[in-house]
């Protein structure tokens, strides 16, 4: 991913969508035009998002950001899109919470108008800590501030997750559990099961992810502990920050109903997913940044929930995290991006941090 062209997440033609969304605007905000479309250039690798600005006297804003579920002719990331629940989730954190979410203006789930579901909110100003390059690479803002300024921005993430968990109503987010037998997190470890199925349909499957699987069943935490709303894809990537702080969470694809540590273990993880990879390109990327250690222990002082069984769902974090990047690595050989390698574990780019987990020596 840091070396490589980025992998193709699109057939559609902005500047299509955008005329497109002129049109259906009109029924809603009469004379309304779509100007400055253009793409993020960095993030993202799943729905698609438009940013544009709305020229109308009457605007209620005037800068925004489109939603649009992937492109099915685009391979996509995961076999549904439900633009409705991703909209219903963030209404549901701007209601209940202080979590800084931006503002949803409109949802749309006829697929007519752009060719599938959608919707529109406004666009969050700031900075976001990149993908590609990572932001543990030398060179972009977040590497180049001080520790004093990455740790405020590390204590103000952790802020947001502790309120997230704390302050929305386990009631109100009980309609994200999948259907199925057992806990929240039997559902959620049975969800992902049958979403790495869809990925390797008809193809290769992988070794390491199945031996992934296996490792959770033998190690299943004693207490799960209670079911929140989790963002699910909770990372520092999916942040804009105004300086360093949170200024809008961003991407509720993901969100779920399980135990806190499954955020916590993915931002833990998805840290280390690329501060991994960047010592693998022979930098020293940002050691002392999202450590472990200090995410539990801020968690803990804000919320009194002590982490609990956080090697089970580090490992949960990455084999989820592994099973994207194989379904990712499969859109790029359909689109003739990469070659296909004999080991379809190859296709895996933490593969080396996966395996030292399965064996327990990843936290030694």
């Amino acid at each position: 991913m840091a070396t490589a062209p980025r992998p193709r997440t699109t057939t559609r033609d902005p500047d299509a969508l955008g005329r497109r969304l002129t049109g259906w605007l009109d029924a809603k905000l009469p004379g309304a035009k779509v100007i400055d479309v253009h793409v993020p250039s960095s993030n993202g690798m799943s729905s698609e998002t438009l940013l544009f600005g709305l020229d109308h006297p009457r605007a209620p804003v005037r800068g925004c950001a489109l939603r649009l579920a992937a492109d099915p002719a685009a391979y996509t990331v995961f076999p549904v899109y439900d633009m409705a629940r991703q909209h219903r989730v963030m209404r549901l954190v701007a209601e209940h919470s202080d979590v800084p979410v931006p503002r949803v203006l409109w949802l749309e789930e006829d697929p007519t108008a752009l060719g599938a579901p959608f919707f529109v909110m406004e666009r969050a100003e700031g900075r976001v800590p990149p993908d590609v390059m990572p932001y543990t690479y030398e060179g972009n803002w977040l590497h180049s501030a001080s520790d004093a300024e990455r740790a405020r921005l590390q204590d103000a993430t952790v802020d947001v997750l502790a309120r997230l968990h704390d302050q929305i109503p386990a009631e109100a987010a009980a309609f994200l559990l999948p259907e199925g037998d057992g806990s929240p997190l039997r559902r959620h470890v049975a969800s992902q099961r049958a979403y790495y199925a869809w990925v390797v349909e008809g193809l290769s499957g992988s070794p390491l992810i199945e031996s992934a699987f296996s490792w959770l069943d033998a190690h299943w935490p004693v207490d799960e502990g209670p079911a929140v709303l989790c963002w699910g894809d909770a990372r520092i990537g999916n942040i804009v920050y105004d300086g360093f702080e949170p200024a809008a969470v961003l991407d509720w694809e993901m969100a779920a109903f399980g135990p806190r540590e499954l955020d916590l273990g993915w931002t833990v993880y998805l840290h280390r997913f690329f501060q991994d990879l960047t010592v693998s390109f022979g930098q020293s990327g940002l050691p002392d940044f999202l450590r472990r250690a200090d995410i539990e222990a801020r968690y803990a002082e804000l919320t009194g929930h002590t982490p609990r069984a956080m090697e089970f769902h580090t490992l949960y974090a990455a084999l989820r995290h592994a099973i994207v990047m194989l379904r990712i690595a499969y859109r790029q050989l359909h689109f003739g991006e990469v070659r296909v390698p004999e080991d379809p574990d190859a296709l895996i780019l933490h593969r080396a941090s996966l395996e030292a987990m399965v064996r327990g020596t990843y936290w030694e």
